[in-house]
């Protein structure tokens, strides 16, 4: 890539970090404003704990913009290898964050189930009914415009971000249902749309946590991918065989150590110049390679068996 391309994308991509930023904590901050004032005015518990799960994606957003910052930071001399690891933690504080707003809001509701008072609960308003609804369409929304611009950076903070917009659109149908059969005459639903949003809040936070920690712990690359490499580079006309492949995942970026059985009577420089060809070859198929190393072992060209010297 070329110094001007470099610096291009560099530029996109702290644009498209910006943006994300400013449009999600913009979007949540108005939302859990009008869910809150719902929940309260409407007199709806599962509201309020939704509102407070939305306002929750502010203090996730900001988290997940600054590993993001830092993750896409140059090489230095005290981080030799780049930044990359950054965004893993930031994804393991999120999902921490997302676990314990989920364990409030279920111990919220399952207080007020167990309390003896749900038959004088009072039924929420429509109002409630509403934001519930507005919210749905808004988080699912979010959530699929974070996801396309985290793909587009390869960004593990901004995907686990994203599916904490998901979580949040799936909590409020908990709250929908939940404000429903309330309003039709069973108040004990409202609670218990509290539980059922805690449920969907923790599992998808052990879900960001086991892939935060999968990328952080030198992972192999997806099976599919290491053969695709494996048969980009023994499909090369110059190798004669792959005597190793290794792969581990650096964050969201994938480093590469080969061995491969070149012609051992060619010259150092033609030998280089093949490995120079697998390392520009894979760097272009996958741009989430980050490093490539080509080791070459020097092995006798196969003789053709048709009776020549």
């Amino acid at each position: 890539m070329k110094t001007s391309e470099y610096v291009y994308d560099q530029n996109q991509t702290k644009k498209i970090i910006s943006e994300v930023t400013f449009v999600t904590i913009t979007v949540n901050v108005i939302l859990s404003a009008f869910k809150l004032f719902a929940g309260i005015f409407a007199s709806s518990g599962a509201m309020v704990s939704d509102a407070i799960h939305t306002l929750s994606d502010v203090l996730t957003t900001v988290i997940a913009y600054i590993g993001v910052r830092m993750s896409k930071k140059e090489a230095d001399d005290h981080h030799n290898y780049g930044h990359d690891r950054f965004e893993c933690v930031v994804s393991l504080i999120l999902a921490g964050l997302l676990l314990a707003t989920g364990l409030g809001i279920g111990y919220s509701g399952i207080k007020i189930m167990f309390s003896g008072n749900i038959d004088t609960l009072k039924a929420p308003g429509l109002l409630a009914l509403i934001a519930a609804a507005v919210s749905i369409a808004a988080k699912e929304w979010m959530y699929w415009y974070t996801r396309v611009r985290a793909k587009k950076i390869g960004s593990s903070a901004f995907m686990a971000d994203a599916w904490h917009h998901r979580s949040d659109a799936l909590s409020s149908v908990g709250a929908l249902i939940g404000i429903a059969g309330a309003r039709l005459g069973l108040p004990v639903l409202d609670p218990i749309a509290s539980v059922v949003i805690c449920l969907f809040i923790i599992k998808v936070s052990v879900d960001i946590f086991r892939e935060a920690t999968r990328k952080m712990t030198d992972r192999a690359c997806d099976r599919e991918t290491e053969e695709e490499i494996l048969n980009l580079i023994i499909t090369h006309h110059h190798v004669l065989g792959v005597d190793k492949l290794s792969t581990r995942m650096f964050g969201d970026k994938i480093y590469v150590d080969a061995e491969i059985s070149v012609d051992g009577s060619q010259t150092l420089e033609d030998a280089h110049k093949i490995a120079e060809e697998i390392h520009d070859e894979i760097e272009k198929k996958y741009p989430n390679v980050k490093h490539i190393m080509i080791h070459e072992n020097p092995a006798n060209p196969v003789k053709q068996e048709n009776g020549a010297e």
